[in-house]
């Protein structure tokens, strides 16, 4: 049985401001490095990973790069984790108006221009089942992002999280995984 622990990236200045990122090249801030660092130690105590992948964008890049540092990873980039289009929200604040939201059915919602949760686990699936597969039985490490963590449990878990919960900055999914089938997913506590 193989194991993935996927991971939100650490605070982005995006996160900070409250703002729906305007660009990919967003960094973390101090907090979010700190976070990532935290992460990776808890990894270190936990298991013995083969494998590490990540979302083009940078925040979740530089995630990486620290988690790989200190468990001594080479870095793998996955285009299709990047985080959803958020069309004309980009570089606005989170509580924009949105009058077609529908909280009880969220993953439906399309920002104007941009993508649904139900298109981003597709996309998300797709590239979740390339790195079980090339991990195999072994432990992986995927950064991502927070839409992204959703649709990875929807395609994980076979239905959508509690509206609004998202997984925090630089927290971790472990999902099993064996012979191309998923058995399930567990928030992992960490200090």
């Amino acid at each position: 049985m193989g194991r993935l622990f996927l991971i939100r990236h650490g605070e982005s200045e995006g996160n900070r401001d409250r703002v729906f990122t305007a660009t990919p090249e967003v960094p973390l801030t101090e907090t979010g490095r700190r976070q990532a660092r935290e992460a990776a130690e808890f990894l270190r105590r936990y298991c013995a990973p083969a494998l590490l992948v990540s979302s083009p964008f940078r925040r979740a890049r530089e995630t990486a790069e620290i988690i790989g540092e200190v468990l001594d990873l080479p870095l793998a980039i996955e285009d299709d984790l990047r985080e959803r289009n958020y069309g004309e929200y980009a570089g606005r604040p989170y509580d924009t108006a949105r009058p077609d939201f529908d909280p009880a059915a969220y993953w439906g919602w399309r920002p104007p221009g941009g993508e649904t949760l139900e298109e981003v686990a597709v996309r998300v699936g797709r590239a979740l089942d390339r790195i079980s597969m090339r991990a195999d039985h072994r432990d992986a490490v995927v950064v991502s992002h927070g839409a992204v963590m959703m649709a990875l449990w929807r395609h994980v878990m076979g239905e959508w999280a509690v509206p609004g919960r998202v997984v925090r900055n630089a927290g971790i999914l472990l999902v099993e995984h064996q012979g191309g089938r998923y058995r399930g997913a567990t928030l992992l506590e960490r200090p």
